[in-house]
């Protein structure tokens, strides 16, 4: 097969091409410098784009790149390309060697109209939770224009990990979910200067239904639609604090206040220090 080096736009988490989270993907980039794939990137304009070498059978070196920087880690972007590669040599396993060590992927065809719409799953390097500090807090609810009484007092602030790091800041209601209105200058420098790719702002509906919104300014991006990585971090997260009774499956549904409506399925399994499944479909963009 002649993999494509095209940049192809898909979006994912949706079955809907209004719906999702767009990424940009390149299935061969061999040859493609850095600086070239950042300049694609910002070309692009989407949060990401995936950039896939080949290595071997089904195999690939992967690196992500924002409007403005690398990130390590794209889930989105990953259950993008790896919907766009099985629409091309078919479904089945993907091997992914990202920036943060391997990721492998699952691909199906999803519901009936099979060969048009594909699922994946990809799993999650380790995940990890680390306190928040109170300053850190305290300046994140600074730039989101927040207070300590609009989150949730069940549910604790960490900084998780599934390939990146985000902060989880669970608020007590959905209204405040939907006002988001932060500073994305402040915001982005705290992040900068943390190392955290998106805060992962979420509200419980039920102990197995979130809502969320993810701001993303240090990729050059308000807010994403859908986020792969955080869905993965936040099902560590209820892991590590036993918020939730393992094995257990999660919905997460986001994007519905940009009008781009996405649903992520999260599988933590029981095992400590697995990793976590993150699966969704992905449609080509026109």
């Amino acid at each position: 097969m002649t993999i494509s080096s095209e940049v192809l736009r898909y979006t994912a988490f949706t079955r809907d091409p209004q719906g999702g989270n767009p990424a940009g993907v390149l299935l061969d980039a061999t040859g493609v410098s850095p600086s070239h794939m950042q300049q694609i990137a910002a070309d692009v304009g989407y949060s990401e784009t995936a950039f896939l070498v080949p290595t071997g059978e089904r195999t690939f070196a992967v690196r992500y790149f924002a409007p403005r920087a690398e990130v390590p880690f794209c889930g989105h972007a990953t259950i993008a390309a790896a919907v766009a590669y099985a629409e091309r040599a078919g479904d089945g396993p993907l091997h992914l060697d990202t920036p943060v060590g391997r990721v492998e992927v699952t691909t199906t065809a999803a519901g009936a109209s099979a060969g048009q719409l594909v699922a994946a799953t990809l799993q999650s390097v380790p995940p990890d939770v680390k306190e928040l500090t109170p300053d850190d807090l305290t300046n994140l609810l600074a730039a989101l224009g927040w207070s300590h009484e609009d989150l949730d007092p069940h549910l604790p602030p960490r900084v998780a990990y599934a390939g990146a790091w985000h902060p989880i800041l669970p608020v007590a209601t959905r209204s405040r979910l939907a006002a988001l209105d932060y500073d994305f200058a402040q915001l982005g420098e705290l992040m900068a200067l943390r190392g955290w790719t998106t805060v992962n702002l979420i509200w419980r509906e039920s102990p197995r239904v979130f809502h969320a919104r993810n701001p993303f300014p240090p990729g050059g991006v308000v807010e994403d639609p859908a986020t792969g990585a955080a869905a993965a971090a936040l099902g560590g997260w209820l892991r590590a604090l036993r918020l939730v009774e393992v094995p257990a499956t999660v919905t997460v549904h986001q994007g519905a206040d940009m009008g781009r409506p996405s649903l992520i399925t999260v599988g933590i399994g029981a095992l400590e220090g697995s990793g976590i499944d993150v699966s969704g479909t992905a449609v080509a963009m026109g």
